[in-house]
């Protein structure tokens, strides 16, 4: 089953934050990856799959503007509803696996938790790596979180491709630098051990 509006639009409907497979009560993981980015509080961030996470709220007082895109319409209304001051943030509803409209500004930092492994096809991860490498800048920072290659295979009730760390250089290309990499036990709010892998890129060239 591939990855849509309609079936993120009928999960985000049906089911209460804390009933998600992915939800974390806290994103101090991510975050302690996102705190070691110099000038953060300068920063333009990109989250290509923000959906009602946490993570958007503790990022809002962390740098200076959020770019939070979902494929779902359902989550973005969700989050909009929730940010009360939403002068530092931008809402985009829009599948990450076609190209970016041109009005998405350059960003500084790119924040993907658990959002990639959902694309399948290879023109779909291609299309997503097209979009990071046009709008991450030079000396901008990648962060990815997704399932490492002996994690569940199926996640919301769609088939995942996971990713090994060596599988992630080779797609982000020369152009992006490993800084740091970290094998990360997330248990679920079902209580089911999902590994993942962390890896931090920056952008040298």
């Amino acid at each position: 089953m591939k990855s849509t509006n309609e079936h993120w639009n009928s999960i985000f409907t049906g089911k209460e934050d804390h009933e998600l497979g992915w939800y974390e009560e806290d994103a101090s993981q991510t975050l302690k990856f996102v705190r070691t980015i110099p000038r953060l509080n300068e920063a333009m961030v990109f989250l290509p799959g923000a959906g009602t996470s946490i993570l958007v709220h503790e990022l809002i007082y962390q740098c200076r503007h959020l770019v939070l895109n979902d494929i779902s319409d359902i989550a973005i209304q969700r989050l909009k509803e929730k940010i009360k001051d939403q002068r530092k943030i931008t809402l985009l509803h829009h599948d990450i696996s076609t190209p970016l409209p041109e009005n998405i500004p350059m960003v500084d930092v790119w924040i993907d938790r658990a959002v990639l492994h959902f694309l399948l096809e290879e023109c779909e991860i291609e299309e997503y790596f097209r979009n990071l490498c046009s709008r991450v800048k030079v000396g901008g920072y990648v962060l990815f979180a997704e399932f490492a290659p002996d994690s569940a295979s199926m996640c919301a009730g769609l088939e995942l491709h996971r990713y090994s760390v060596e599988e992630m250089v080779e797609r982000v290309g020369v152009d992006f630098v490993l800084i740091e990499q970290e094998r990360y036990n997330f248990i679920n709010p079902f209580g089911d051990r999902r590994p993942y892998i962390y890896i931090l890129f920056k952008r040298s060239k």
